[in-house]
């Protein structure tokens, strides 16, 4: 029998804590358990990106997205298959990007900006989580990322909020928050949130679990 895997979508606006989120929801569940696929692995080269009206690269619409690739790779985890990837590292000069290899678990979570928008990831998705924060929270903490990550001036991250980002967002985001099975409020700690999902998740691995050992139950002679 296929191993079954529970896919868990995780998506929010940007800066709105998502990587602290699975870092943390990784640690809480068993070792090996979970896996996690993120769409910022897949942005497509610069000079395949669009430009906005003033000749800025515009890297937040769903355009900016090797989607074909990111299905790809999902479909290889739910068919049992590891994949490698390599790391996005959001143009920071003189990185060197890492070697990513993922495997397959029994939950595969997908996350990022525009995991709820495409249809053909979405209809795979069997929980879509919501991560919610107010817009000015969450251009203060991209702001302080931004310059402290990745070397942008405070100038150039308001130009690519009020132009890219905000607009993105209203458009291929928002519109899919109530439709999600949770929503986790983000503004000042997101403990509530994580801990509501996080025993569900646990619910499921210990229902696959003994469903996996009866399936190995030898039969009995009568």
């Amino acid at each position: 029998m296929a191993e079954k895997h529970y896919v868990v979508g995780i998506a929010g606006g940007s800066a709105s804590g998502k990587t602290s989120f699975l870092q943390r929801l990784k640690e809480n569940l068993p070792a090996g358990s979970v896996s996690i696929l993120s769409q910022d692995n897949y942005y497509k080269p610069k000079n395949q990106q669009l430009l906005d009206e003033n000749g800025e690269v515009n890297y937040d619409l769903p355009t900016s997205i090797d989607k074909d690739a990111f299905l790809a790779d999902l479909n290889s985890l739910l068919n049992g298959y590891p994949i490698n990837i390599v790391e996005y590292c959001f143009n920071k000069q003189g990185a060197t990007p890492k070697h990513i290899r993922v495997n397959p678990a029994k939950i595969l979570v997908v996350e990022g900006l525009f995991v709820f928008h495409y249809p053909e990831i979405r209809k795979l998705i069997d929980l879509r989580v919501y991560l919610d924060v107010r817009e000015e929270i969450k251009l203060e903490r991209r702001i302080k990322r931004d310059r402290d990550e990745r070397g942008y001036p405070e100038a150039v991250v308001r130009y690519q909020w009020e132009h890219h980002v905000l607009p993105s967002y209203k458009k291929f985001l928002k519109p899919y928050r109530d439709d999600s099975h949770i929503i986790v409020t983000n503004n000042i700690t997101f403990d509530k949130g994580l801990a509501v999902l996080t025993d569900h998740l646990l619910y499921r691995l210990e229902k696959e679990l003994i469903r996996d050992s009866k399936a190995e139950e030898p039969l009995q002679n009568t």
